[in-house]
């Protein structure tokens, strides 16, 4: 097996997210459940964007997220995601290669726009996003590129990109391509709604596919459709040879088949947005399982990036993830 060039490459919806406040009400009155991620069409999009108060552009998307962080780590990543020719696709495009990441997909010259989620960030820090995949929706088998999957140490997917059915056949796909080369393959479930709409399709993925899961507790019970956290990790522990946990102010538990590991959340002075916890606690895990580091270690790596992620607006690092863990 040849030597691995990038430690992780990420397949998912490369998307740029307008952030704004709202209160609970303005989430009432537009229909919206708080903490949700809902996908709408560009009509909704566009009607959305209208009542928003004053909010701020930057690329995001779950997997473009850790993919990032795993960059401001110091680590050496790759991207495979789906934009337009258009101003959100050069937007998308010079943000995340700026951070020093390989995107190599081309842009469409036509069809969708760029991907956009409208984010409502309430005053408990909680975000509920309002997502049009636009281009996002064609990205299929085509679009993985075999030479990057075959570079990477891990290929993650997020859980979110399994709505169109393309998506999901260029998950199997570059699993296949990964696992061919010697590789591991990770999948985010990325939201208990997308776990809900998907679960036995994700259950299968699992079994056939995934070597390392990313999930929250909400997310971890409704895949196996129980209330009971712990009944969920041993059950997590039959399909999974490794699964990492997020549970916000309770840390994170690291599942093997051997053992359970409990890692406490990393300290934060004030909780500001909660949006892309989950996607930074992977980048921080991702960057430490490929730099040989233990489980232990992966966890509070994981634990100190979303720290820093929650501490300010956005989903990518305002602080360079390696400065910030070497301060811990």
């Amino acid at each position: 097996m040849a030597t691995a060039s990038l430690d992780v490459v990420g397949i998912g919806n490369a998307i740029v997210d307008i952030i704004a406040h709202a209160d609970d009400g303005f989430l009432a009155a537009a229909g919206m459940v708080k903490g949700s991620m809902t996908l709408i069409d560009e009509a909704r999009a566009d009607e959305i964007y209208g009542k928003m108060g004053p909010g701020i552009e930057m690329s995001g998307g779950s997997a473009g997220n850790t993919i990032a962080g795993i960059a401001s780590l110091g680590g050496r990543a790759g991207y495979i995601g789906k934009i337009r020719n258009d101003v959100l696709g050069k937007v998308f495009r010079h943000d995340i290669t700026s951070a020093g990441v390989e995107f190599p997909t081309p842009s469409a010259i036509d069809g969708p726009a760029t991907a956009r989620s409208m984010i409502l960030v309430t005053p408990d820090a909680q975000r509920t996003m309002n997502t049009f995949l636009g281009a996002c929706v064609n990205l299929g088998p085509e679009d993985i590129d075999q030479a990057l999957i075959e570079r990477a140490q891990v290929t993650y997917m997020e859980g979110y990109l399994y709505d169109p059915p393309l998506a999901q056949e260029a998950f199997r796909h570059a699993a296949r391509l990964a696992h061919a080369a010697g590789r591991k393959v990770s999948l985010s479930l990325s939201d208990s709604f997308c776990v809900q709409r998907h679960r036995e399709a994700f259950l299968q993925l699992i079994d056939t596919h995934i070597d390392v899961l990313f999930g929250n507790e909400a997310e971890i019970t409704a895949l196996f459709e129980t209330q009971d956290f712990k009944s969920a990790t041993e059950r997590l522990r039959a399909v999974c040879d490794l699964a990492a946990v997020t549970r916000g102010a309770a840390g994170s538990v690291i599942v093997t088949k051997e053992q359970i590991i409990e890692v406490p959340a990393a300290p934060v002075s004030r909780i500001i947005d909660t949006t892309g916890a989950g996607d930074l606690y992977a980048s921080g895990f991702l960057y430490g399982m490929t730099h040989g580091k233990p489980f232990a270690e992966c966890g509070r790596l994981a634990s100190l990036a979303a720290a820093e992620i929650i501490s300010h607006y956005g989903a990518r690092p305002e602080t360079p993830l390696a400065d910030y863990v070497r301060a811990a």
